[in-house]
């Protein structure tokens, strides 16, 4: 079987300790960095068919973020790969403690469909950089996309050191049946729990990047014309289809009309008076999405939008009033452009609302109000968000980016993923020119005595 002869070469040829070199992994992260340059273009091209991203689109949610990871993983694996020396207690005077991290060996990234290029390379730098080898299985949803990125790692590196498998299901089913030491894994909450269940067949520690229902909350003291401006753009980049988009609306009653004007125009602003006729404008990734996107939208009361071309797999950016928490739309994670609205009058009701479903992968609050951010980040527990935009915390490698509860498991950019990839083992060096004799039986009275003193 290929999976099972890839699992095991990685497994040989990590056992002979060239990833543990620190210059040899920055050497592998520059040498990634040097063909993601050169192929760029077909890396956009691809991504084009896939998804109908437009190379400036490509370039700023995909290849430059990837790009911008490296070049900061770079920089900074020498210090984050070093021994950190810790305080040592008295009671084990006289020692020297430290932790030491250690890549755990043979580690699966598994990606999906919706940004196929970033979510396939961007976790492989954290673990390549933390010392690991690496299967990355992209997703058959984006053949351009997942033949690319084989085409660039074989370029790069060995298989023994990095490998894809492409293909689908029976691919899948064949790597999760495989002993990995560490498994990443984005996608829905369905295929995680799959892959979690696998996992645990091995005790393989994994990191779950999913997804939920993000809520987006707008009160009336909000800048409602730059609300509108950013609301737009997080919710209908790559159509919708990203894990942390604004999944549904809960605006202010008294400032709905006036909000959902401002996002009518930067609609017609961002895309144009057609949205479909936008050379730029994406598409839905297959013909099953755009169909149960479709579904969901029946019945439902459009204010925005609408217009569908299933010929070319498009849906133009909509959205729909009239929602209530018992709208069909509410029920899953929508991930296409429709973005369904419901008011409040208070924001304790959407705390109550938020807090009663699973834990969102992200939430976004628009307002001037210090007590209601402070009330809303006190209350609500989500993997992350933002205060008066969207989206742009996950861009940056200072910060973890995850989830919590339903919504994922682990954090990766930056630092977090070198600690991710790799277990930080705590040790001890003792010095022999002393040895205390307390811990020592027989425990006498002095003995009781002094651990007392040392151990409170």
């Amino acid at each position: 079987m290929e999976t099972e002869r890839i699992v095991k070469e990685q497994r040989e040829w990590f056992a002979k300790g060239k990833t543990r070199s620190v210059r040899w992994r920055i050497g592998a992260l520059q040498t990634l960095k040097r063909a993601i340059l050169k192929y760029e273009d077909e890396i956009h091209e691809a991504l084009k068919q896939d998804l109908g991203k437009s190379p400036v689109e490509g370039y700023m949610c995909e290849t430059g973020m990837v790009l911008s990871e490296l070049s900061w993983m770079i920089r900074n694996l020498r210090r984050l790969a070093g021994e950190k020396r810790v305080r040592t207690p008295l009671a084990q005077f006289h020692a020297k403690s430290f932790t030491s991290p250690e890549p755990y060996g043979v580690v699966l990234v598994m990606s999906p469909w919706n940004y196929p290029f970033m979510l396939s390379v961007e976790p492989a730098i954290g673990a390549i950089a933390a010392g690991n080898c690496v299967v990355i299985k992209p997703s058959a949803y984006a053949p351009a996309t997942s033949h690319v990125v084989a085409k660039l790692m074989r370029e790069c590196f060995a298989s023994h050191f990095v490998a894809v498998v492409e293909g689908g299901r029976a691919e899948n089913t064949s790597l999760l049946a495989q002993r990995f030491d560490f498994i990443f894994f984005t996608g829905s909450v369905r295929v995680g729990k799959l892959v979690m269940e696998q996992a645990s067949k091995n005790l393989t520690p994994v990191c779950l990047e999913l997804g939920g229902k993000s809520p987006c909350i707008v009160d009336r003291t909000a800048n409602l014309r730059r609300a509108a401006s950013r609301i737009v753009f997080g919710k209908y980049l790559n159509l919708g289809q990203t894990c942390v988009a604004p999944d549904y609306l809960f605006v202010q009653e008294d400032v709905k009309e006036t909000l959902l004007a401002e996002i009518e125009k930067c609609i017609r602003r961002q895309f144009g008076k057609n949205p479909l006729d936008n050379p730029d404008y994406g598409k839905i990734v297959n013909e099953k999405h755009f169909k149960r996107l479709r579904g969901l939208m029946a019945g439902e009361t459009v204010r925005i939008g609408g217009e569908m071309r299933e010929e070319t797999l498009q849906i133009a950016p909509t959205v729909l009033e009239g929602i209530t928490p018992s709208s069909p739309i509410m029920k899953e994670e929508i991930f296409g452009p429709v973005l369904p609205v419901m008011t409040f009058h208070e924001i304790s009701e959407v705390i109550t609302y938020v807090n009663r479903h699973e834990k969102p992968l992200a939430l976004y609050l628009f307002t001037n109000s210090r007590s209601t951010e402070k009330k809303v980040l006190n209350s609500c527990s989500f993997g992350g968000g933002c205060i008066n935009d969207t989206i742009i915390h996950l861009a940056t490698s200072a910060m973890g980016f995850g989830g919590v509860g339903n919504s994922g498991m682990g954090s990766y950019h930056g630092k977090a993923s070198f600690d991710l990839f790799c277990h930080r083992r705590s040790i001890v060096k003792k010095y022999n020119w002393i040895d205390l004799p307390i811990r020592y039986q027989p425990y006498t009275r002095w003995k009781r005595a002094l651990l007392r003193m040392f151990l409170r």
